[in-house]
């Protein structure tokens, strides 16, 4: 049984932003592979001085992720949520990077939050009990 995809769309994306994008989606590609403890060692050096993000930042930096990364844009969320946190270090923000499970159904799931909302994300992360978080 296979389930159907949709991927995100993003507008269009200026040229430096997205040479940016996809410095973070290669970065954010090696550290998915990264044990948990570690990932989030390396999520908070990277945030170290970082002002916090606005939800138009992050919702910017999201969208030029999954501009420039079809995997970003499917269900690679541990991916897109690294990418677009880094994508925001870039420009000298940081939003809060969360990974969660929930139960019913069984799920687990990565994203990121500005003032306690998910950016981009269409389901209710409440839902979710989060398991790592980098705060801003």
């Amino acid at each position: 049984m296979t389930l159907p995809i949709t991927l995100e769309t993003a507008g269009r994306v200026p040229v430096p932003k997205r040479i940016a994008a996809h410095a973070a989606v290669t970065v954010a590609r090696i550290l998915m592979h990264a044990k948990p403890f570690r990932l989030r060692k390396v999520l908070e050096l990277a945030k170290t001085g970082a002002r916090p993000a606005t939800a138009e930042q992050a919702m910017g930096a999201r969208q030029a992720v999954v501009s420039v990364s079809k995997r970003c844009a499917g269900q690679q969320c541990l991916q897109r949520a690294i990418a677009t946190a880094l994508l925001c270090r870039l420009t000298g923000t940081w939003p809060d990077w969360r990974t969660g499970v929930r139960t019913e159904p069984f799920r687990a799931h990565a994203w990121v939050e500005v003032d306690g909302n998910a950016i981009g994300e269409a389901e209710d992360m409440r839902a979710y009990h989060v398991v790592l978080s980098v705060p801003a």
